[in-house]
């Protein structure tokens, strides 16, 4: 079987673990890696065995799909370039920080034919898995996201950095239809919106409540369901779940079970078998770009309550 030339552009810390599944992937060559600080990339490719380019263009000229784990500001820039290439690609989540961008993105994916998958990584965590067939029509959902302060991510506001995880799964499980936004947050240790809660009245009249901070700590990542008789909790971090359902005037656990996995190791894994298929990805650019507009609308809500109060 011909396996896919795949190079990691962008080998910070989650780059570096792109590069090390990677190698796990039997259908994927890895064949180097690029960052714009060279010693770094001396050091990864060293520590994996395979090569660093000095360059995009050297690199392009050596795969045929790109891993994208560039801070997200770039993710316009770069993606532009390893599409015109003619290049696969996956690129981490969001797909841009501009709607007008992802559209672009998207639309040079089509015309030349590449396999486009963005990586919002929740929707292979084995609990969220676990527990899709269980979500039927929610009355109330609840999200909460919450980070230790670190210097990564903070090129962007905590809504494209943090909530947009949860965004993208309540879509993905429900297929949200938003009446009413309303949202809050204020910059706290950055010049952006590091703590938020966006409260969302839904077409059926549910609710849903998206809460979440780079200001914590602790590390917290949780989300969980109300509906007619049931009652499901998903521990992100964790991988685990909680199920109650009442029967009769009891309320009683329901048990669930959690497969094993890896979610970026699959992810990245049916990237790859997208290309060799020459089937869709399983996050394609049409619901990244849903889950970037709605976060999008949260964030511009956020700052006119801010210039309301005066805080902007």
């Amino acid at each position: 079987m011909k396996k896919v030339k795949i190079g990691v552009v962008g080998v910070g810390h989650l780059g570096e673990i792109h590069v090390k599944l990677l190698k796990e992937i039997k259908e994927a060559e890895l064949i180097g890696v690029y960052d714009i600080d060279i010693e770094r990339s001396k050091k990864v490719a060293s520590e994996y065995d395979c090569k660093y380019f000095k360059s995009l263009e050297e690199i392009f000229s050596e795969v045929n799909a790109i891993s994208c784990c560039v801070p997200t500001l770039s993710h316009f820039e770069i993606g532009k370039k390893v599409l015109l290439s003619g290049k696969h690609l996956f690129l981490e989540k969001p797909i841009a920080t501009k709607i007008t961008e992802a559209k672009i993105l998207k639309n040079i994916s089509e015309k030349k034919n590449l396999i486009f998958q963005i990586g919002h990584i929740e929707r292979f965590n084995p609990a969220i898995k676990a527990i899709k067939n269980l979500i039927k029509e929610p009355l109330f959902i609840e999200s909460e996201r919450l980070s230790l302060y670190s210097e990564r991510g903070t090129d962007v506001d905590v809504i494209l950095d943090l909530m947009i995880h949860d965004i993208d799964i309540v879509f993905y499980l429900t297929n949200m239809k938003a009446k009413v936004i309303d949202a809050v947050g204020v910059p706290v240790l950055t010049d952006k919106i590091d703590i938020a809660n966006a409260r969302v009245k839904l077409e059926n009249n549910g609710i849903v409540s998206f809460s979440a901070s780079r200001v914590s700590r602790e590390k917290y990542r949780k989300i969980r369901f109300f509906q007619k008789d049931m009652y499901i909790s998903v521990n992100y971090a964790e991988r685990n779940v909680e199920v109650y359902v009442k029967k009769g005037n009891a309320i009683l656990p329901y048990k669930v079970n959690v497969p094993e996995g890896n979610p970026l190791l699959e992810e990245l894994r049916l990237f790859i078998n997208s290309i060799i298929s020459k089937k869709k990805p399983p996050v394609g650019a049409d619901d990244a770009i849903r889950a970037l507009d709605f976060a999008l609308k949260i964030k511009r809500k956020i700052y006119q309550n801010l210039k309301k109060v005066k805080l902007v």
